[in-house]
């Protein structure tokens, strides 16, 4: 099975804690992990950031959320307990307690409430249903699939705006995207080797360092997306490398390439690195090359560390 949503965890967690007793995250993350039947690779799985397990996260966001409803009480450090709500919920919903039960009780309501809309009155159980996200995602990946939808519609964007332009642009941007890497030295020096060479298919050559001790040998090719590069392209720049004495070389398509492609590129003693469209404007976003930072989020964690001396 795969990792349970967290509200498939919530119910498991009101059931663990029904004799009363102070129960802990972790013993709720072994629960949940053997009533799911996780495998060892479930259980590896991480956030994006990497610094929790998805299982260990979605347990927390449950507590949280069964916290905020007042089924469950924090009793310290990841410990909790059952309240008489708390209980309740789990007589009265014997297969599943979600985040549209919990919409009951008014207190978790206004949790799920936008800020703006929130009052010093109290928000009624029938608020408006879009005050509340209940599907089976928490926050955090809510955030995450948020950031992801947009970069990959600004990368569709950014190949748009590539394809428009001259070749001579795109070359442009190659060069840009190796100095913003750490190749070349500097844009003056990599500019006067690329795209002026025409030498059996070679763009370009850029220094792999400052010394120019290793280089790499470059082919830019900007093409419609239903114009893929095939193994011939390939076997073409493997050529020119083995002309040129070169062993490394870089091959930058706006489009893709095909499997015969990708294969031989494998196969070849030279090392020859494929980037597609896709991963071209991938690097382009993460290197900064031809966007630009409209806003930053900011999220904070709370400081374990900060608190050790206190428990002490």
């Amino acid at each position: 099975m795969t990792v349970p949503d967290y509200q498939s965890c919530m119910r498991p967690m009101l059931q663990l804690c029904a004799d009363g007793r102070e129960k802990s995250i972790s013993e709720a993350v072994e629960l949940i992990a053997s009533q799911f039947r996780l495998s060892s690779e479930d259980l590896a799985e991480q956030i994006p950031s990497g610094k929790q397990t998805l299982l260990a996260n979605r347990v927390n966001w449950a507590c949280t959320y069964l916290d905020k409803a007042g089924a469950l009480r924090r009793t310290r450090r990841a410990h909790f307990s059952i309240t008489e709500r708390g209980q309740a919920l789990l007589a009265q919903n014997p297969d599943r307690v979600d985040a549209r039960v919990l919409r009951q009780f008014p207190e978790f309501v206004a949790f799920q409430s936008p800020r703006h809309e929130r009052t010093h009155d109290k928000i009624a159980p029938d608020a408006p249903q879009q005050a509340a996200d209940l599907s089976a995602r928490t926050p955090e990946e809510i955030l995450q699939d948020s950031a992801e939808a947009i970069s990959e519609a600004l990368r569709e964007q950014l190949l748009d705006r590539i394809r428009e332009l001259s070749p001579a642009f795109f070359e442009r941007v190659v060069v840009d995207l190796i100095v913003a890497m750490g190749y070349g030295g500097g844009r003056d020096s990599v500019a006067q080797r690329i795209g002026k060479s025409g030498d059996e298919g070679i763009d370009g050559v850029v220094n792999e360092d400052p010394l120019g001790l290793d280089v790499v040998y470059i082919q830019a090719k900007r093409y419609a997306a239903d114009n893929s590069i095939g193994r011939e392209r390939i076997q073409q720049f493997a050529g020119a490398l083995v002309g040129q004495g070169a062993s490394k070389g870089v091959f930058v398509t706006t489009s893709s390439f095909t499997r015969g492609a990708l294969d031989y590129a494998q196969r070849v003693p030279q090392r020859i690195i494929l980037i597609d469209g896709a991963e071209l404007t991938r690097l382009m976003i993460r290197y900064g090359v031809g966007v630009r930072t409209e806003r930053t989020i900011e999220l904070r964690r709370i400081d374990l560390d900060y608190f050790e001396d206190a428990e002490a």
